[in-house]
């Protein structure tokens, strides 16, 4: 057995997001994750599209890197015309990207209530109008649709999807095999209804991605940059996990942390680190 092959024991299902090693540039983050025998990673639009989509892809390949998700695309809750056409537009190209990345998965964050609108149930609708206008662009390019339901408090400006229920309800509109969820723990973990959502996401082979975090108190950087390293908070990732492999999901386990204070930190220390608390919280 190599030292890269004992390193990776036990990491077979980890997958690494890009922003939990935002301070990496694309070559760095592959490189780092091959040394320790990580096989997959999640990638974000900005830096794929810096770097170019194609050579990203080709990176990845090189070394022998699967992507298990791009994040992101969504935000087409407005009810202004314009606006909406030119988030269907921005979507197609994240499934084009999604495609030549070589990932199943295309992650989606629904997008909040317009300025001055009040009516959130319309804008849930909007959201599914939306996913039904792209799934036949998705499916001829073998493009997943995933949408991630977000903690309640993003609900306003980010995220009109607060639950795996109400995730469900647009997901089960489609095709399993065209739209899924995403699975994420600092989202999901305070709701007491996760648990019955994972085995109904499960049982409809919706599970399109599976995310964890920790929750730690106080938040370290407000609600959107606060995010703990695995371990550090109150979140059962384990139980989360067991969870999702009962309900039938055999995928990758996307450690996605976005965090300011690992982000000032060597990126080898933080990633030997996330690996360990993998094997202590997770598996």
């Amino acid at each position: 057995m190599t030292e890269t092959q004992a390193a990776a024991q036990g990491l077979e299902r980890l997958s690494i997001n890009q922003e939990t090693l935002k301070q990496w540039s694309l070559p760095e983050l592959a490189e780092g994750c091959a040394a320790l025998g990580i096989t997959s990673v999640g990638l974000w639009r900005a830096p794929v599209q810096e770097y170019g989509v194609r050579d990203a892809a080709a990176l990845m390949s090189d070394h022998g890197i699967n992507v298990t998700s791009l994040c992101r695309g969504g935000f087409f809750s407005a009810s202004d015309p314009v606006r909406r056409a030119e988030a269907l537009d921005d979507n197609r190209a994240a499934i084009d990207e999604a495609a030549v990345l070589g990932t199943g998965t295309l992650v989606l964050v629904s997008g909040g209530l317009p300025e001055g609108d009040r009516d959130i149930a319309a804008a849930r609708e909007r959201v599914a109008d939306a996913i039904g206008a792209l799934v036949p662009y998705a499916a001829e390019r073998g493009v997943r649709l995933a949408i991630e339901p977000l903690h309640p408090m993003f609900a306003s400006d980010r995220c009109v999807v607060s639950t795996l229920g109400q995730a469900l309800d647009i997901a089960e509109r489609f095709a399993p095999e065209h739209v899924g969820v995403v699975v994420d723990t600092y989202h999901l973990w305070w709701d007491d209804r996760a648990e019955a959502g994972i085995a109904r996401a499960g049982a409809g082979g919706r599970i399109a991605c599976f995310q964890v975090a920790d929750w730690v108190t106080p938040l370290p950087e407000g609600v959107l940059l606060g995010r703990g390293q695995l371990g550090d908070g109150c979140v059962d990732l384990r139980g989360f996990r067991a969870r999702v492999d009962e309900a039938g999901y055999r995928g990758q386990v996307e450690v996605e942390i976005f965090n300011p204070a690992l982000w000032a930190r060597k990126g080898t220390e933080v990633l030997a680190e996330v690996a360990e608390r993998y094997r202590q919280h997770v598996l």
